[in-house]
């Protein structure tokens, strides 16, 4: 798959971990294809390729949702991917840290929210070697990668009832999907 390739040019020779995270986030979104239906390619490309921000050869801002949305958007990337790549995890909340809040929600309108819940819930039920977590457990290792009165810390702890949230509402339409099988 192209995104794959995309992700794996920018973020494994010099970014191996977040390559390995990147994989496992796209692992965790292939399993949620059975709730997605006709989104569920969209939402893969979008998890393989949602921290491509941090390649050196594209931060420019220093915010990776923001610097991999632009960067994705000029190589003409679905635009429904380049929005869940721009806003993923609750990027509105870091990028309001970093006085960036205007020019990400001004350039990047917000994906349908089924699909953001999605990636919110693969990403955030990833650890950063690509195995699978509980989302206090990613938030508290963010946290202590970071440091609590960091701007990640704060934002992470800001957003952590909305991560909880669309974790549980990703489950639920699992659980359901199960039942009704």
């Amino acid at each position: 798959m192209w995104a794959y390739e995309l992700a794996e040019s920018l973020l494994s020779n010099d970014l191996p971990r977040r390559w390995v995270h990147s994989k496992g986030v796209a692992d965790k979104a292939r399993t949620l294809a059975g709730i997605l239906g006709p989104d569920a390619e969209l939402l893969e490309s979008a998890a393989v390729l949602h921290d491509v921000g941090y390649a050196p050869r594209i931060a420019a801002t220093g915010f990776h949702p923001l610097d991999g949305a632009r960067f994705l958007r000029r190589e003409g990337v679905d635009e429904r991917v380049v929005r869940l790549v721009a806003h993923h995890s609750c990027a509105l909340l870091e990028a309001e840290e970093r006085g960036l809040r205007r020019e990400l929600a001004s350039e990047f309108p917000l994906e349908e929210p089924h699909l953001v819940d999605a990636l919110i819930y693969c990403d955030m039920t990833t650890t950063p070697d690509g195995t699978p977590t509980t989302t206090p457990d990613r938030i508290a290792e963010i946290v202590g990668r970071y440091g609590p009165d960091s701007v990640v810390g704060r934002f992470i702890r800001r957003a952590e009832p909305e991560i909880g949230a669309a974790a549980q509402r990703v489950q639920f339409r699992l659980e359901q999907a199960e039942t009704s099988a």
